[in-house]
């Protein structure tokens, strides 16, 4: 990513609204790290938090395990003083937002800031920090 338009870094700071939680359909994908993280925490064996709080979605020719939704979308480990598990989310959602996606284009980083009031303020993510983040998720795919 030698043109990365985040070079000089990026600020964020996650103010637990809970926007990208709560309100629309979306799929919040499982490594095994977060499996036997999540299911460790709720002091589950990972059969058993598989059966409670996953599911299975086919996206094109292949499938992954998601995290559930309630009925109005919102995610399983959301309640009304936040996440649950905030403390042992998955990596997806300790990553959010330096995902490939938001990272693509300036323009792309700006579409996501409008959904996210943390994006634009507090902490200035290096760029080190930023590649972290996306060499993380390579090094933990779904499952």
């Amino acid at each position: 990513m030698e043109s990365a338009f985040f070079r000089d870094g990026l600020r964020f700071h996650c103010i637990r609204c809970s926007k990208c939680c709560r309100h629309e359909p979306g799929f919040v994908f499982l490594s095994l790290g977060d499996i036997k993280r999540l299911a460790s925490a709720l002091e589950l064996d990972d059969n058993e938090f598989i059966r409670r709080y996953c599911r299975r979605v086919q996206l094109g020719g292949f499938s992954q395990l998601s995290l559930k939704e309630k009925e109005n979308y919102d995610c399983i480990f959301w309640e009304s003083e936040g996440c649950l598990v905030y403390e042992h989310r998955p990596l997806q959602c300790e990553a959010y937002p330096f995902w490939a996606k938001n990272l693509e284009s300036p323009t792309a980083w700006e579409a996501e800031k409008r959904q996210c009031p943390g994006i634009g303020s507090g902490k200035l993510h290096t760029r080190k920090e930023i590649e972290a983040w996306l060499d993380a998720r390579l090094k933990e795919p779904p499952v």
